[in-house]
């Protein structure tokens, strides 16, 4: 098998060539991003691509993710290599300044995000579906909800899901049926969620889960559906995380492939409610979830042209390693 090696030369001519960087790094917010901080960024983005997650992707997915008594462990190393993508700041290379995000063009995060997909993408899904989150909260998500969630989730020290299916739900959301009942300064949210990717583990110290629910006296179908923050661990007065919350993973999928990112089975409420804030309006969920669900659908493209790259460069290698029998060979030539 092939070690991932990033086109580096070919992103770099579509990004400053086709794309046009020059008509990008011209506008105020992308100033000082230059020529050579691309180059520089995309270079050790491929290094780390290559060099750990890419060693990772398959013996993670011959290992796969465990689930014991609700906790969720990914495959060996994968926790190691998390650590080492926060700490280098990649979690955040997009992600907005105000929160402690680099701010970097998002031609440039889409880029690296491809060598992420390309060498390891069980791996990718996880900080994908955060930085999903962080652009739904950054736009519909309140001062308050921003200053307690935002910059950890920049970092990458929490994570984010996407929680729309349930087991009646899925292209269908109108069916929706998970509960969030109003409750003082927050809602109790009671129900199932299913397919929920990266939905429960250990990499990060918080899972900052966005939820479809219905309030008591929504309208019927889609305009009754709210969109609510439920935060794996509750959050202390000092801002850290503090007790459980209602919220476990009942169980995780058994799929043909992608086995090292969990597909988790959800459960909230069965101790008596999972505390959720609700984001922006109530009602107007659906509308504020579009806004990762469109993030998600770019991301899932990405994903299929970091897919198409890994399997040219298994197939080049195999096509320059091949050895044909002489007999073969004569038969070949002997037409």
């Amino acid at each position: 098998m092939s070690q991932y090696a990033a086109p580096l030369k070919d992103m770099q001519f579509v990004i400053e060539k086709l794309v046009g960087l020059a008509d990008i790094t011209a506008m105020p917010a992308c100033a000082e991003v230059t020529p050579d901080l691309v180059e520089a960024v995309l270079g050790e983005a491929g290094k780390f691509a290559a060099e750990v997650l890419d060693p990772l992707n398959p013996a993670g997915d011959k290992e796969g993710a465990h689930i014991a008594d609700g906790r969720v462990t990914p495959p060996a190393g994968f926790g190691e290599a998390y650590k080492q993508f926060t700490e280098a700041g990649w979690n955040g290379l997009g992600g907005p300044t105000d929160f402690g995000g680099q701010g970097l063009p998002h031609i440039v995060a889409m880029a690296v995000q491809e060598m992420w997909n390309s060498a390891n993408m069980a791996f990718c899904l996880c900080p994908m579906l955060t930085s999903g989150v962080i652009e739904a909260l950054k736009l519909r998500g309140s001062d308050a909800q921003k200053k307690q969630f935002m910059e950890k989730l920049v970092s990458g020290e929490w994570s984010g899901t996407m929680n729309l299916t349930e087991p009646q739900a899925g292209s269908d959301l109108s069916a929706v049926r998970t509960q969030a009942v109003p409750e003082g300064d927050h809602y109790k949210i009671k129900g199932t969620k299913i397919f929920i990717t990266w939905g429960e583990h250990d990499m990060s110290k918080n899972i900052v889960h966005l939820v479809l629910a219905r309030t008591p006296n929504a309208p019927e179908g889609v305009k009754g559906i709210s969109l609510f923050i439920v935060p794996k661990f509750m959050l202390n007065a000092d801002g850290t995380p503090g007790a459980r919350n209602d919220v476990k993973c009942v169980s995780i999928e058994h799929k043909m492939g992608i086995h090292a990112s969990p597909t988790c089975v959800m459960s909230y409420g069965e101790g008596g409610g999972a505390v959720g804030y609700l984001v922006g309006e109530e009602n107007r969920g659906l509308e504020y979830m579009f806004i990762m669900m469109n993030h998600a659908r770019l991301g899932v493209g990405l994903e299929g042209v970091a897919i198409a790259e890994r399997a040219y460069q298994h197939a080049l290698d195999y096509a320059k390693a091949r050895v044909r029998s002489e007999e073969h060979t004569s038969e070949l030539q002997s037409h």
